[in-house]
C-alpha cells in the first residue's frame, strides 16, 4: 500500500504539533458560559417537506454575536415516550442537506437535528461577516484580531447551543444523544461533544480542523486547508508571525478539545486521505480519554466509504 503519512504504528502514538494556547481551557470555559447566557429565542417553523411518519421543521435560534442560526429538526409523528436524538453536521461550505437524508433515523424512532453553519451555504447568518452563502476562508476569519472573534469559535459554540436547545425539547431524552458528520462535520461533531458533555455517542468521519501545523509541514495546505497557504502568501510572506498564527489557530484545533469528550467515540479514518491527513486526525483521536474505537480504511481517502453509513447507524441504535 502506498504511504504518504506516518506508518500506522507511529500514527497510533502521534500527539500533534500545533501549539495549544496557554489559556486554551479558560478560553473555552468562558466561551461556553457566554453561549449559555445567550437567550435561546428558539422557533420551530413547519417545513414544506413532510411525510406520514416524520414531522419536519426549520429551527431558528440565537447564536453568539447576535447571529440567527438555522437547523433542520425532524421528529417521529408517532412517539411513545421520549426519543433519542442525533445531531448532524455538514461538510465545508455547504449546508444541512436534504430532509430525506435524515428519514432513516426518524423511522427508527430518533429525533434528528442538522445544523446550517453560519456564513456557509445554508440559511444561518453570520452578522460579523456575511449573511448568506460564502465558500472559503472561514477558518482564517478573525485570525488577525481577538481570538474570541474567530468565526469557528462561534460555529463551535453553535453546535453546543443547538445541542442544548434540542436536548431541552419535551419529546427528546437528554440522556440519549448522539452526534455525527464528515470532514468539517466531523470536526464539529468533536467540538459539540467536547463542549456538551451530554453527548453520549459520537461518530466523526475523517475530521477537518486539526493539527494545522502538521498539515502545513506536509505541504497539504491545499483543498480544504488552502486558505492557510493563501494567508501566509498574502499577509505574512516571510512567516514572521508563523508561531503567532499557528498558536491562534490552536484555539480552534479540535485536538485540544478532544480530551473534554465524555461520550463513546467511533472514529473513521482513511489512510490515503490527502485532504485531512491521517496524522492530523490521530492527533485528536489519541487525546480522547473516553471509550473509543477507530475504523481504519487503508485504501480510502477523503471519499464515500461503502458500508460506513450502516456501521454508524448500527452504532447509534443502542443509545
Amino acid at each position: 500500500m502506498p504511504v504518504f503519512d506516518f506508518p500506522l504504528e507511529k500514527l497510533k502514538e502521534y500527539k500533534g504539533i500545533n501549539p495549544k494556547p496557554a489559556d486554551f481551557d479558560e478560553f473555552w470555559d468562558e466561551s461556553t458560559r457566554e453561549m449559555k447566557q445567550t437567550p435561546h429565542r428558539a422557533e420551530l417553523v413547519p417545513a414544506d417537506f413532510r411525510t406520514d411518519y416524520a414531522e419536519c421543521f426549520h429551527l431558528y435560534f440565537d447564536g453568539t454575536g447576535g447571529s440567527r442560526i438555522h437547523a433542520q429538526y425532524l421528529r417521529p409523528a408517532q412517539r411513545k415516550g421520549k426519543c433519542p436524538v442525533i445531531l448532524m453536521f455538514h461538510g465545508y461550505s455547504v449546508d444541512a442537506g436534504d430532509w430525506v437524508d435524515k428519514l432513516g433515523y426518524v423511522a427508527a424512532g430518533f429525533c434528528v437535528s442538522a445544523l446550517d453553519c453560519r456564513g456557509q451555504g445554508g440559511l444561518s447568518e453570520d452578522l460579523g461577516q456575511t449573511k448568506g452563502t460564502t465558500f472559503k476562508c472561514h477558518f482564517i476569519k478573525g485570525l488577525d484580531g481577538d481570538p474570541r472573534d474567530m468565526l469557528f469559535r462561534h460555529i463551535f459554540l453553535d453546535t453546543a447551543k443547538l445541542a442544548d436547545i434540542v436536548l431541552g425539547f419535551p419529546e427528546v431524552d437528554e440522556n440519549r444523544a448522539g452526534a455525527t458528520g464528515g470532514s468539517q462535520g466531523g470536526a464539529l461533531t468533536v467540538a459539540c461533544a467536547a463542549l456538551e458533555p451530554r453527548i453520549k455517542k459520537l461518530a466523526p468521519v475523517y475530521p477537518f480542523l486539526s493539527d494545522y501545523k502538521r498539515v502545513w509541514e506536509m505541504d497539504l495546505d491545499t483543498n480544504a486547508y488552502e486558505e492557510l497557504r493563501y494567508y501566509f502568501r498574502r499577509f505574512d510572506p516571510l512567516h514572521e508571525r508563523e508561531e503567532e498564527i499557528f498558536t491562534k489557530l490552536g484555539y480552534i484545533d479540535i485536538q485540544h478539545l478532544a480530551p473534554r469528550i465524555k461520550g463513546e467515540t467511533l472514529w473513521t479514518v482513511g489512510l490515503m486521505d490527502t485532504i485531512c491527513p491521517p496524522s492530523s486526525q490521530f492527533a485528536a483521536y489519541n487525546k480522547i480519554r473516553a471509550k473509543k474505537d477507530m475504523l481504519i480504511y487503508p485504501d480510502f481517502g477523503h471519499e464515500h466509504i461503502r458500508g460506513l453509513a450502516d456501521r454508524i447507524f448500527t452504532f447509534f441504535m443502542d443509545l
